[in-house]
């Protein structure tokens, strides 16, 4: 029969509604909602009520899913299951990114096989809601000069989840560091299914364009992460109970907005893997 789609706004992200994401997916209308994750990068389903296993199950439709490093914020029962939250239980945060100001970032970026998609969802929301806000970086790449685009072309960065750690979340330790080391990604992504071309760079991990001159990559830098937020490049999603949220994380990065430390909240995060024969799909 087909999904009634809604756009979020002219450059990326669409609203996707008639379909519940606990019960089965034919093949059709799964079909239909890669083609439309493909197309807008950011897909919106409201009202959902989603038990853990709904959401690995539906996410597993879509790709392998990853197991996260930060072992102590996952799931008992459901390890693929990745819990964003301020929440603590006996003094203890049972979940990754607190309350604190959270820039910038592409998920598993710093992965050898970094990820093509997350799906969150929302548990326990503050009274406001909360917002997280997305940039499109296919768009933000196709908007720069030939000039830059040139100096681009061929480039590596590093990536560092050491450094998100240090100015967001919770202190890598030496297992996680071991794990994780520092790597080196293209700093155009080509996207496994679409082919578009997309920025490969985030504030919070990408440290160094590899061959440059430090003062050269930072000016670099600092210039690509102000022009890819953009008013135009960027979404804000204000969250509401029942919402899911599927991104493309081959072309989007995003950051959580503040919220009151004193409201509590709980997000639940799959992080979807692309196929083995894409593991660097540059």
């Amino acid at each position: 029969m087909g999904l009634d789609v809604r756009k979020l706004t002219q450059s990326f992200g669409a609203e996707v509604m008639g379909l519940s994401l606990s019960e089965s997916v034919s093949d059709g209308l799964l079909a239909e909602v890669k083609a439309l994750w493909a197309e807008h990068q950011l897909l919106l389903f409201r009202g959902q009520a989603l038990e853990e296993p709904d959401a690995v199950a539906f996410s597993r439709l879509l790709g392998d899913l990853e197991i996260h490093v930060r072992k102590e914020y996952l799931s008992p029962e459901n390890p693929e299951i990745l819990y964003v939250s301020n929440m603590r239980v006996d003094g203890n945060p049972i979940g990754i990114l607190s309350d604190t100001e959270v820039g910038w970032h592409y998920d598993q970026i710093y992965l050898a096989r970094p990820a093509v998609g997350s799906l969150l969802y929302a548990v326990t929301l503050p009274a406001n809601g909360g917002q997280t806000s997305f940039a499109n970086m296919s768009a933000a790449y196709e908007g720069l000069s030939g000039r830059i685009k040139e100096q681009l072309e061929g480039r590596k960065a590093i990536q560092s989840y050491e450094n998100f750690n240090a100015q967001y979340s919770v202190p890598t330790n030496s297992d996680q560091k071991k794990r994780t080391p520092d790597i080196e990604q293209p700093v155009v992504r080509t996207h496994p299914v679409s082919g578009r071309k997309a920025l490969y760079i985030c504030p919070g991990m990408t440290t160094q364009i590899v061959g440059m001159d430090r003062d050269e990559s930072r000016a670099l830098l600092d210039y690509l992460f102000e022009w890819s937020v953009r008013p135009e490049f960027v979404y804000t999603h204000a969250w509401a109970h029942g919402d899911a949220l599927l991104w493309d994380n081959a072309a989007t990065m995003h950051r959580r907005e503040p919220f009151d430390g004193n409201e509590e909240r709980l997000m639940k995060r799959t992080t979807i893997l692309p196929p083995e024969e894409c593991a660097v799909p540059f």
